[in-house]
């Protein structure tokens, strides 16, 4: 199996990038917030605010599900019966009901060092978008490191194992090889 080397956007880069159906073509909501699983380091889908003159907050949500992909310019559905009704949801996009809230929280490598503090979440795009990755900002700037099944997430610590530093890199242009050459290597030692 040939992996491509993976788009990647900053979660930060989303809100306010417009949902479009592609049945009809229209601006029909805009990303307001994004809502990650941070313990199965997963993206569950988004709030949303309405578009135009009368722009607030939709009481439809986005799950993951229904979206078909983010680009570079707007997140893709199939119609606009795929947003979700969020009182009816079967599971709520509730922020607080996914995890700890990983923006802030220390990264330490399995060997003890402090990488700094988590300031993003990358997500790879398109028609199967997940997260790969966290930006972090160091005394330096920020780095990038990926995301693996095997960190351990507390409310004060993410511990990155000692295998994934190999893969940190500065720019988030870099970052897309090192997540396609790091999940090569999990893929080789199972």
């Amino acid at each position: 199996m040939t992996l491509a080397i993976a788009s990647l956007v900053l979660g930060s880069d989303l809100p306010g990038r417009p949902i479009v159906p592609i049945d009809c073509g229209d601006d029909i909501a805009e990303v307001k917030d994004v809502v990650f699983d941070s313990v199965s380091h997963r993206l569950i889908g988004f709030t949303l605010n309405k578009r135009g003159w009368f722009r607030g907050t939709l009481k439809a949500t986005l799950p993951r599900e229904s979206v078909t992909a983010i680009g570079p310019v707007a997140v893709m559905v199939d119609a606009a019966s795929s947003l979700v009704d969020a009182s009816n949801s079967a599971e709520s996009l509730d922020v607080s009901s996914h995890g700890v809230t990983v923006i802030g929280t220390r990264v330490l490598s399995a060997g003890g060092d402090d990488l700094g503090l988590i300031s993003d979440i990358v997500f790879e795009t398109g028609p199967a978008p997940v997260a790969a990755g966290y930006q972090i900002t160091t005394d330096d700037g920020s780095i990038f490191v990926p995301i693996s099944a095997q960190l351990a997430l507390s409310g004060e610590n993410l511990v990155l194992p000692e295998s994934a530093t190999a893969f940190i890199r500065h720019d988030l242009a870099g970052f897309g090889a090192a997540v396609t050459d790091y999940r090569k290597t999990l893929e080789s030692s199972q």
